[in-house]
């Protein structure tokens, strides 16, 4: 059965085609977190917060609502994770919680909405829209989106908004899209994407900026008959000229709606610089370029959109000439004794190795090569003894301990994973060096210098992926291998106490220019002082296309020695010039 458009969705393209803006509801599900919602669980691995829908559909219907009061055109169902649920056994968020079935998750995502714009009187004048997130990339998702049509049948949006979409690398979204469309469901689509190519959540760009090709995917949208393109889920940063650039491709209606902070397991880190005020200044500045929709996206709450509605009163889509500024642009990079036991020089025995008792949690990877590099080295020359040290990425400990085992005066463990931090400090105890180990659960993008330090330790994840062969989530992808690397080096000025140093390992994926491009910017000075080889493991094995091209594209290397694949780890001392 064919589903007719609705008059609410007709008169929201009555105001696309005049001047007044459109304005898009902000996050649901990072918001039901910032209202304390018990129970609450928000990461992709949870749907994003689909299952609240189910749980706590009180909490929900409040969200919406604070956003009809705002002022939204539109509001979106809480439904960004549908694509993964389904076909999945969605389980309850408490404790002896009944599972329920994804397609009445679907159908009561609608009913809450549309009751939600109900109760405030504005049922003509507000529009659902039914959010899906991410591309389409397996059959399984396409097939979900057909079984959608079932419920839609019980329950129908609005329209359909298909958000962070990448690459559109194969005809699965294609499909999808049309699927949708001949069904008669009006559809918007939403991209994180800018005019300098894909970029991830944290605005890092995957590779060369890919010259005409969001255009001219744009006027392929168009063609296929999508109502109105956007962009999404990326930093406000990287929103600005990317909506004139796209008008000399398409006549599609042009929207945007970026995040305001960061994920950080296991919850959103919202940005507290950026209030209602200053984001309606940022919006008035996207409407200016041409944005005929505003709304915002993860960690964007209503607050923000009341602001952003008031200001954008009586303002008109004024698209300038010329090319404008639009943030910073990440270029394409591009011994033994003689006596009956081996002994160091210092005495001490080497066979075994003097390793902390070192217990992995489930959750937790064991020591990689390059946190043994490191251990070494702070074994070797006993570093850290009676310094304040920081360790970036401990994952279970093996550096903490060696740098408290030295001597130290206090070492500060940091990681993004909550079991990562708990697995430290549990064998710090186990070693008897809990006095002088603390641990934090932290985002290093977000992570504020409040003290120096003497020592800080660094062995950071460092893998090239493709973007294309990635669902689209709320952590970043690395391109190039080198975004978290590249961050841990931005920061170490105001990490480093006078006189302090930085011990921190890089691998041959990644580029040595780019290294040096980037201490210089910093106003730091880096020496090898340890190297080895070091087989790629099964993780990096699986990326070898994508590494090849990162290093087609720079100096990074890695040897193939017959069916072997071989890096080369290497061990910097960084200091300040």
């Amino acid at each position: 059965m064919k589903l007719s458009r609705s008059a609410r969705y007709a008169a929201l393209e009555a105001t696309l085609s005049g001047e007044r803006c459109v304005i898009l509801d902000g996050a649901v599900a990072t918001e039901l977190q910032a209202r304390g919602a018990r129970d609450f669980r928000l990461s992709d691995n949870d749907h994003w917060g689909f299952e609240a829908v189910e749980h706590m559909p009180e909490a929900v219907a409040d969200v919406h609502k604070r956003y009809v009061e705002a002022g939204c055109d539109v509001i979106t169902t809480n439904t960004y994770g549908v694509l993964d649920a389904a076909g999945r056994r969605v389980t309850g968020l408490a404790l002896g919680a009944r599972p329920v079935h994804w397609m009445d998750l679907a159908r009561n995502a609608v009913r809450i909405a549309r009751q939600a714009i109900g109760e405030l009187g504005r049922s003509d004048e507000c529009a659902v829209a039914f959010s899906i997130g991410g591309d389409v990339v397996t059959d399984e998702h396409l097939k979900t989106v057909q079984l959608l049509l079932r419920c839609f049948s019980d329950e129908a949006p609005d329209f359909v908004l298909l958000e962070t979409l990448t690459m559109l690398k194969d005809d699965r979204t294609r499909d999808a899209i049309r699927l949708l469309i001949d069904a008669g469901l009006p559809v918007w689509v939403s991209f994180r994407r800018c005019r300098d190519g894909v970029c991830g959540i944290h605005g890092q760009l995957w590779g060369d900026p890919q010259g005409d090709d969001f255009g001219r995917l744009a006027a392929e949208l168009e063609e296929i008959g999508i109502g109105a393109l956007l962009i999404n889920c990326l930093p406000v940063h990287r929103v600005s000229g990317t909506l004139p650039w796209l008008a000399d491709f398409t006549d599609l209606p042009l929207g945007v709606y970026p995040n305001l902070g960061r994920y950080v397991d296991p919850a959103w880190r919202f940005d507290e610089t950026i209030g209602p005020a200053e984001y309606a200044d940022m919006a008035l500045i996207w409407r200016a370029e041409g944005a005929r929709i505003l709304g915002g996206c993860c960690g964007v709450r209503p607050a923000h959109i009341a602001a952003m509605a008031e200001a954008l009163t009586g303002t008109r889509p004024l698209a300038p000439m010329g090319d404008t500024t639009h943030g910073d642009t990440d270029t394409a990079l591009s011994d033994t004794g003689e006596g009956a036991k081996w002994q160091d020089d210092r005495g001490r025995d080497l066979f075994p190795l003097p390793v902390p008792e070192l217990s992995c949690d489930d959750e937790v990877s064991p020591p990689t090569a390059a946190g043994l590099l490191l251990w070494k080295h702070l074994l070797r020359d006993e570093v850290g003894r009676g310094k304040q040290c920081l360790d970036i990425g401990c994952g279970a400990g093996l550096t903490t301990l060696q740098l408290a085992r030295n001597g130290a005066s206090q070492v500060t463990a940091l990681d993004a994973s909550r079991a990562a931090v708990a697995n430290t400090l549990s064998n710090a105890f186990r070693n008897g060096l809990d006095r002088v180990v603390d641990g934090h659960v932290v985002d290093l993008y977000t992570l504020d210098a409040e003290r120096t330090y003497d020592i800080v330790v660094a062995s950071v994840p460092q893998v090239p992926t493709d973007p294309g062969g990635e669902r689209s989530g709320h952590r970043p992808v690395d391109y190039w291998g080198r975004n978290l690397f590249d961050h841990v080096l931005s920061i170490l000025p105001a990490l480093l106490a006078p006189g302090g140093r930085a011990l921190v390992v890089q691998s041959s994926l990644l580029s040595q220019a780019e290294t040096a491009r980037q201490l210089r910017r910093a106003g730091l000075h880096a020496r090898v002082i340890d190297h080895q080889a070091c087989p790629l493991g099964a993780e990096l094995h699986d990326r070898l296309e994508q590494i090849r091209r990162v290093e087609d594209a720079s100096d990074a290397y890695h040897y193939t020695w017959g069916d072997d694949h071989v890096m080369t780890l290497y061990l910097l001392e960084i200091s300040r010039d």
